[in-house]
């Protein structure tokens, strides 16, 4: 994220900066929708989020 510029709240579509912090904080995993908006903006294969 700090490569990118990328904050918590930079991405909407994820989810609320909320349900950002779990997934960063590992008490939340990333669901299938989240996992290919985060491919796209990236520009990796979503696998790399699983």
């Amino acid at each position: 994220m700090q490569e990118h510029g990328v904050r918590q709240g930079d991405r909407p579509e994820i989810g609320s900066q909320g349900v950002v912090s779990e997934i960063l904080s590992g008490k939340r995993r990333l669901n299938t929708r989240q996992v290919k908006v985060l491919g796209r903006r990236f520009k990796v294969s979503p696998v790399v989020f699983i």
